[in-house]
């Protein structure tokens, strides 16, 4: 295996650690420790606890993984809430 290769994972956020860092579970029901990857701090994409994520991993180290997608939630219907103008009295 070359040092290039990663492993890709699909797993869940379970926790949000300071410094960009997270508990996420993969599908594999193992618990590891993932930070966000550059492209995703640098165009600053939110992760919430819950949040369905790619993560990549290097077969040296299989607790650690950088987190390099987080996928869009499939929304049951209407869209985003908007704001309804009120005029004051």
């Amino acid at each position: 295996m070359a040092k290039e290769d990663v492993i890709e994972f699909e797993g869940v956020v379970d926790e949000i650690l300071p410094g960009g860092q997270f508990r996420v579970r993969l599908t594999t029901d193992q618990v590891i420790l993932a930070y966000t990857a550059g492209k995703m701090r640098k165009n600053r994409i939110r992760t919430l606890v819950g949040d369905r994520v790619t993560i990549e991993m290097t077969p040296y180290d299989l607790t650690r993984g950088r987190l390099v997608y987080r996928h869009k939630a499939e929304s049951t219907g209407t869209g985003p809430a908007r704001r309804v103008y009120r005029p004051r009295r």
